[in-house]
């Protein structure tokens, strides 16, 4: 079946993301993603090497001709930080497909949309496609897409949270009024919550801490695989009508008895 996930100029058969985050070496991270059969990977350029030979470096485990690497902005609280992050990214590996988040402060990590707009304009002057992080709010959403990034990425829940989608129903009107790729990023903690976004119409969804933080996070890494698939099958599939009463699965009229 022809339902690729469409960002900005490039196709991905897979609409899970996943992070690079979090896990215990290099080496169960590249386990981790080749089995959650993601083709986007994000990378916190502040967090992770990917540039210094001299120390251990991603890319020596998870091929950047195999994944496309999707540069974040992970730990920064100013528009000017992101904006200097994602410049050095792309002068680092070329990047310019990039995931943007500013952050309101250590604790609560919720998004600070005053310097995510900021910052977003900027970088799209400068020519970077910009996949913006940001809360579930409709209006920010469409304003967002409207001054050209590729793709909108409300939380589901506080990042790390594992709380899983809190306010579906924002998240149904975001989608509604989309007409780019509306990904649920944040919050989510296990496979049910991976199959509701995407039941809600999501095109997809990015998660870190849900594989990575899970007791066994190859296990989880197929479990969310699956979930995101499931999610989506159903969501094209069209849902059974809600019924306040019961209905007989099996019809009777015609009784032989």
């Amino acid at each position: 079946m022809d339902d690729q996930l469409k960002v900005a100029d490039m196709t991905f058969n897979s609409r899970l993301l996943v992070g690079t985050g979090k896990y215990k070496d290099f080496e169960e991270t590249a386990l981790a993603i080749e089995t959650s059969g993601a083709q986007i990977v994000t990378v916190a350029v502040r967090r992770v090497n990917v540039s210094d030979p001299k120390a251990p470096m991603l890319t020596d485990f998870v091929d950047p001709k195999k994944y496309t690497y999707l540069p974040n902005t992970a730990g920064c609280f100013t528009a000017e930080d992101a904006v200097r992050t994602l410049r050095l990214a792309r002068e680092a590996g070329g990047w310019d497909l990039v995931k943007l988040e500013v952050l309101s402060d250590p604790k609560y990590l919720w998004p600070n949309n005053p310097e995510t707009l900021k910052a977003a304009e900027l970088l799209i002057k400068d020519g970077f496609k910009v996949m913006v992080y940001t809360t579930d709010d409709p209006y920010l959403c469409k304003l967002y897409e409207e001054m050209g990034c590729v793709a909108v990425m409300p939380l589901a829940a506080p990042i790390g949270s594992g709380l899983g989608v809190c306010n579906p129903y924002t998240i149904r009107i975001i989608i509604e009024q989309a007409s780019v790729p509306i990904l649920v990023d944040a919050g989510v903690g296990t496979a049910s919550d991976a199959a509701i976004a995407m039941e809600l119409g999501c095109d997809g969804v990015l998660m870190n801490t849900a594989i990575a933080g899970a007791k066994d996070p190859i296990r989880m890494a197929r479990a969310m695989k699956l979930a995101v698939e499931a999610g989506r099958d159903a969501f094209l599939a069209g849902r059974m009508e809600k019924k306040l009463y019961a209905t007989a699965s099996s019809p009777i009229d015609g009784k032989f008895f």
